[in-house]
This record gives C-alpha cells, structure tokens and sequence, in this order.
C-alpha cells in the first residue's frame, strides 16, 4: 500500500475518497507515516519557523465563519503602527525567525500602508522572507508590494466549488474573483499559498476532492489547511467544528501529492486538538508558525472561538 500511497497525485478520485473517509485507522496511519517520510526525504527534518504577525483586524468583508467579520460591531478594532510592525519583525529576528508573515483583514486602502513599511523591512532584514495574507487586493497593489520587497503571499481559496463558496461568503464575493487574485500573484512571482477550512459549513468530501483537483492545476507554493471552529456572533456559531483527524488525513495526501510545498500544522488544529501542531508534522507539515502579535492586541485577533498562540 507504501507505494501506492507515494502516487496519490495520481489516485482517482474514488481512492481519495477512502482516504479521507476510510473508518481503518491502521489505513489512516499508513497514511500518515508515508507522508511523514516522503517529507524527510525532500524536506529534511528540520521544521520551519514562522513569525507570525496579525497586524490588523480590520475587514471590508462579512465572510459568515469569520470572527472579524465587519458586522460584528461587539470586536475592538486596531492596526499596528509601522513602529509596533517592525519591532515584532526584530523580535523575531533576535529570536532566529527569519521570515515574517503580515496577516490582516482585508482592508486594501490600508494595505496601500504597508508598501513603505514592507521596503523597510526589507531594508533592515535583507536575508528575511516576507510573506503576505492580505486577501484580495487590486493588482497593483500586489505588484507594488512585491517591488517593495515581499516574497510570498498566501490567499486561501476556501472552496473550489461556486456553490459552497456562495454559501461561505456574502453577496458580491466571487470564487473566480478570488482565483484570479491568486493566478495574478503567481503571474507576478510570488510564492503563493492557497488552502482550506476543512469542514466547514456544508462541505463535502466531493468538495474536498475538488479543492486537491485546483491546487493540482494551480501548483501552489505553501499549502495552509485547518479545521472550521465556529465563533460567536457568527452566523455559525451553532456549527459543528471540522474533523481534527480529517485535517491530519488531508496534510499527509497534500505532502504526497506536493512533496516540495510548505504546509504548515495551523494553530487551528492545535486549537481543536490537544498537540495538533505535533501531529501535524507527524502527518506531513513541514511548519509552524509562532505568533508575534503583540500581546496587548492578540485576543482581539479572535478568528475563532478558544483561538489559541501556541
């Protein structure tokens, strides 16, 4: 089954299938252990750091799962001085973290801001990686950013199927909106991540299946998967969290099926299962990230209920 398992990029669908719905949990070892060796072989065994900073949590969007989401007027809102930004950067730096990942609601007239901020990152850390997960943004803007410096950019797809993507977001967000912001990023030379809540309102393992179809005809990057955890003051505050273990079973198929790409075990599978980043790297991720933000404005990052730093 060894062998197998190392061609998954080649599985039918109806294989991939059992994989993530197979009650065996020797299959589902399998699995695991498969795709922690093949990312040995082509990853080493070194697990990347990453410094992770929420520097806003500002958002023009209502996604419906979204604990920043715009109309939840109940969320102190704040963005990081350019000052706040770059000491998080040096604290990391001191700390051997040398790539910075600036994560923040989408919100593209302040995003505008972080071109100057982002050229004098580069400019104190000339080594250091740069990565971005801004959301949509105009393509300019994109462009811009990367001129001033940043290296990768991670835009979750959320969903490769139009329907569930309508079903996650409100009207007037757009799956081909959000695909086509992610083509451009690759057009323009980033290294770009996409990825997926892993159970969400909805979801099907149809729709997982046609998630690992896109990335395959896309090539991401980075890969950053983890499960749906409901919040209060969302409309699906009442919904059942997504599959710890389907979330582990999806990181080791991902590793098979792009052995070289960065995935991360998410704090969102750490928050839903006790040594979830541990069991991540076991099933095949190959980073962490460790959360920067300053300590003041972390709770108000709240994405989603019991969120936790570590």
């Amino acid at each position: 089954m060894i062998e197998t398992l190392k061609n998954t990029r080649n599985l039918p669908d109806s294989a991939l299938q059992e994989l993530l719905e197979s009650p065996s949990a020797a299959l589902a070892q399998e699995l695991k252990d498969t795709a922690r060796e093949v990312c040995l072989k082509v990853k080493g065994p070194e697990v990347l750091i990453r410094a992770l900073i929420e520097w806003s949590n500002v958002c023009r969007n209502d996604c419906l799962y979204c604990g920043i989401r715009r109309s939840r007027a109940d969320v102190p809102r704040y963005s990081l001085s350019p000052e706040e930004i770059l000491q998080c950067c040096g604290a990391a730096w001191r700390d051997g973290v040398p790539t910075f990942v600036l994560q923040g609601g989408e919100n593209p007239a302040a995003a505008e801001g972080l071109v100057p901020i982002v050229r004098t990152i580069r400019e104190r850390f000339p080594s250091a990686a740069i990565t971005l997960s801004l959301g949509e943004l105009p393509f300019e803007l994109y462009a811009a950013l990367k001129e001033a410096g940043a290296n990768r950019y991670l835009l979750r797809h959320e969903t490769a199927n139009p329907e569930h993507y309508a079903r996650l977001h409100p009207a007037g967000m757009r799956l081909e909106t959000r695909l086509a912001c992610i083509r451009e990023l690759k057009r323009l030379g980033y290294e770009t991540g996409m990825g997926m809540m892993v159970g969400s309102p909805g979801q099907t393992t149809r729709n997982l299946i046609e998630d690992l179809r896109l990335m395959q005809e896309i090539g991401p990057h980075m890969i950053g998967i983890g499960p749906f955890i409901p919040q209060d003051g969302t409309p699906f505050e009442n919904c059942p969290a997504g599959s710890a273990e389907t979330t582990l079973r999806l990181i080791a198929i991902m590793r098979l099926m792009f052995p070289d790409a960065n995935i991360p075990a998410t704090t969102a599978l750490a928050t839903l299962l006790p040594g979830g980043k541990q069991a991540g790297i076991q099933a095949g991720a190959n980073v962490i990230m460790n959360v920067y933000t300053p300590l003041k404005e972390r709770k108000k990052y709240d994405l989603y209920k019991g969120k936790t730093d570590v």
